[in-house]
């Protein structure tokens, strides 16, 4: 059977990279592209709605998408744990599926699960991230995830310290993290997580350079997850393994780094 999918934002950078996938992939089809100021009714007859619009409209996408009982699969940026809980009580009383990627790159995604495992042995965690000067929204999507993953993995030990804060200077806390947003030209996507104790640091960098490469496998993963999904589900991280812990535990098996082309990712202390 094929499934029908209406890309909202299908015109902008990322919807053009997930209409590629859509039309390339065995057993989809793009039913309808939608703009950020279209016309809602045109999500009728689609079996799964990709969001890649922006912030201001994604909300309306993602509730009109419940409406119809229709799985939506939401890249666009600016979820937060605290947005998503507003429409979790909807896509539960509807039955539906809502699938919140912050982002589709994989080497993000191991990234922010190793700034995640490291989280609990650094007192200092500040994260720093750079997209074109188009990006309407900061801090990214991403950066955001990222910082609540690190909350979570800190329950234990407290959040992180952060002095200052009150300087707008130093950035906007989330989950008790500061992040530093850049929009400038000359780069797609940089994030940078800073984590540093006494007498050390370690920085965690994943540079997107190929967006098209380096989104589409986590676009074909998600889309699969979200055609079948039920209830609300947030990252990437949530369809498949990656061998990072959260907590210290005995290896099991050594860990195989997979080359993923169109980006890179570094791990570099000092």
């Amino acid at each position: 059977m094929t499934t029908r999918v209406a890309i909202v934002g299908g015109t902008g950078k990322l919807g053009g990279v997930i209409r590629e996938v859509v039309e390339a992939e065995e057993g989809y089809e793009v039913s309808s592209v939608l703009g950020s100021g279209s016309d809602l009714a045109e999500l009728d007859g689609a079996d799964l709605v990709i969001d890649a619009s922006t912030p201001a409209v994604s909300i309306d996408v993602v509730r009109a998408a419940i409406e119809r009982g229709i799985n939506v699969l939401v890249g666009t940026s600016g979820w937060s744990n605290e947005r998503i809980a507003l429409v979790r009580p909807l896509v539960d009383a509807a039955g539906t599926g809502a699938v919140f990627i912050p982002n589709f790159s994989l080497g993000s995604v191991v990234g922010s699960a190793l700034a995640a495992a490291a989280a609990p042995f650094f007192p200092s965690i500040e994260i720093v991230e750079a997209h074109r000067e188009t990006k309407v929204d900061s801090p990214s999507g991403t950066a955001v995830r990222t910082a609540e993953l690190i909350a979570a993995a800190r329950e234990k030990v407290g959040p992180v310290q952060s002095p200052h804060v009150d300087q707008r200077a130093r950035g906007q806390q989330v989950a008790s993290v500061p992040i530093h947003s850049l929009r400038r030209p000359g780069v797609i996507a940089r994030q940078e997580t800073v984590l540093s104790g006494a007498g050390e640091s370690l920085t965690i960098v994943h540079d997107t350079v190929d967006p098209a490469t380096a989104y589409a496998p986590g676009i074909r993963i998600a889309m699969a997850a979200a055609r079948a999904a039920s209830g609300v589900i947030v990252g990437l991280d949530s369809f498949i393994d990656i061998g990072v812990r959260t907590r210290p535990a005995r290896p099991e098996a050594p860990i195989v780094e997979d080359d993923v082309s169109g980006q890179v990712a570094g791990v570099t202390s000092a």
